[in-house]
């Protein structure tokens, strides 16, 4: 089904009992994080805050912080079935780029049928603001104790490049300064950043950002999308129904209809402002630095809205299931690339960009050399720190078998590529230079005589199939 807005999702989540509304009241500033907290660490339900010191409006949370809720958010049995839908739309040759060539197939209506639909109106506008309005009156969280202040930490930022007048949206934290204020926590890498440096000399660009709208379109704000794909076109790919849009009050974008809360205004190309420091999901605090300033001009929202917030911190947290999501959605497309890869690994626990465990099906000297650059050169993979390479009979899913198959597969002298002076995620706190730094590839396949190796590989231990059949019912009569 496509959730027509962020309400009937949570209703599906407390009718499967997978929601608990928090009655008591908790602070917007560190308690709701320290209760996210230990809630998605323990595999908790989504958490409704009704009662937010200080504030009317209630926060909702942890809405995607199992997999069960991740794979209800994108209305799906398993995140390898949307993978399965993209693979069908890619059943040709691979093209020279992840997307290029699409519109050559038959099969890609399924794709621009669910291109947005834009309305008139929509319930994002039932309460118009475009005086007397202020942040204030929002519960926006200060997550961490040594945070630079409150920070709006799912918002989904809209930009049109003056350009191409191509709209995008990403998401990017916002640091609330006053009432009417915030920073706009654009990276040098981001597509936000390269519409706000395209509008160089034009004064400002016009910015509005969408808090509270359908998990499809949340998740499509976070996914790595080629530069040709509108996320919106992709949500409803994914909602199987299209967004509706609606066009905002003061600025030219348009954004969810059914959203609960829009901000609406510009940055201005001449202005920057400290931001930071921030709580980060690295589990570190990212560092103050100056970024570009976010003017509200007018706020617009539904009657009794809901502010949908998440936090992040020391993994696993809540984008952790966003991130494997990422990952299953967007195996096909590597594979389009490179058909040889088996299967891909973002471990949690490093953070996503900061390790890539892949298997391959091996054919010739160098391939896991190969495998690596090509990634390095796929889109966001390019902040891979390392990269590990194993072959087709190790199950990357599965880190036990991951780091024996690497530790007894791998000679370092031999098997480890370093490459310095490449880009870094601008949240690699490790580089010596911000946004540069140094990757790692580490071939861990098996070596024959043409890659220098001359001793012979020993077999690895592998039960008999027989046995294995016979003890499978002695198992089971022992009850072990």
């Amino acid at each position: 089904m496509a959730y027509k807005d962020l309400r009937e999702f949570i209703g599906i989540l407390e009718k499967r009992g997978l929601l608990k509304r928090i009655k008591t009241e908790v602070s917007a500033e560190l308690e709701i994080t320290e209760i996210l907290d230990r809630c998605v660490k323990n595999n908790g339900p989504a958490l409704l805050f009704e009662n937010v010191k200080g504030y009317k409006m209630p926060v909702f949370a942890n809405a995607f912080g199992t997999m069960e809720r991740m794979c209800l958010a994108l209305d799906v049995n398993d995140l390898d079935d949307i993978g399965a839908r993209i693979r069908k739309l890619m059943e040709f040759e691979a093209p020279s780029g992840l997307w290029e060539g699409i519109k050559k197939l038959p099969e890609v209506v399924e794709l621009t049928s669910f291109a947005p639909k834009y309305v008139k109106s929509g319930p994002c506008k039932e309460i118009i603001l475009k005086e007397g309005f202020s942040l204030d009156d929002l519960p926006i969280l200060k997550c961490w104790p040594e945070d630079g202040g409150r920070f709006i930490t799912l918002p989904l930022v809209f930009t049109k490049n003056p350009k191409t007048q191509k709209q995008n949206v990403g998401m990017y934290r916002m640091q609330v300064y006053d009432g009417k204020t915030t920073g706009m926590h654009w990276h040098i890498h981001k597509h936000g950043a390269r519409d706000y440096a395209d509008s160089a000399g034009n004064g400002k660009i016009e910015v509005a950002v969408a808090i509270g709208a359908d998990p499809s379109v949340v998740y499509s704000a976070t996914a790595p999308l080629p530069d040709n794909i509108d996320e919106m076109m992709f949500a409803g790919f994914l909602r199987k129904k299209n967004v509706e849009l609606v066009k905002c009050e003061t600025v030219d974008l348009y954004v969810p209809s059914h959203a609960e809360i829009i901000l609406e205004g510009y940055v201005d190309e001449k202005e920057r402002r400290t931001e930071g420091p921030f709580g980060d999901h690295t589990g570190y605090y990212s560092l103050a630095d100056e970024f570009p300033v976010f003017h509200v001009t007018c706020i617009t929202h539904r009657k009794n809205p809901i502010y949908h917030a998440t936090i992040v911190g020391i993994p696993p947290m809540e984008d952790a299931y966003l991130g494997k999501a990422t990952e299953r959605i967007f195996l096909p497309l590597m594979k389009a690339q490179l058909p040889e890869i088996v299967d891909v690994n973002l471990p949690v626990e490093a953070v996503f960009h900061n390790l890539c465990v892949v298997s391959i099906k091996k054919r010739y000297p160098g391939h896991a050399k190969k495998v690596m650059f090509a990634l390095w050169g796929m889109g966001q993979m390019m902040f891979a720190k390392t990269i590990i390479v194993l072959d087709d009979d190790v199950n990357v899913q599965d880190m036990r078998e991951v780091l024996w198959a690497t530790t007894t597969r791998m000679d370092p002298a031999m098997d480890v590529t370093i490459i310095d002076k490449a880009p870094t995620d601008t949240l690699d706190h490790a580089s010596p230079l911000p946004n540069l730094g140094s990757k790692m590839g580490i071939d861990a396949t098996r070596k024959g005589p043409d890659e220098g190796f001359n001793r012979e590989w020993p077999d690895a231990l592998k039960m008999d199939a027989g046995v294995k059949t016979r003890v499978d019912k002695i198992w089971e009569e022992l009850g072990l």
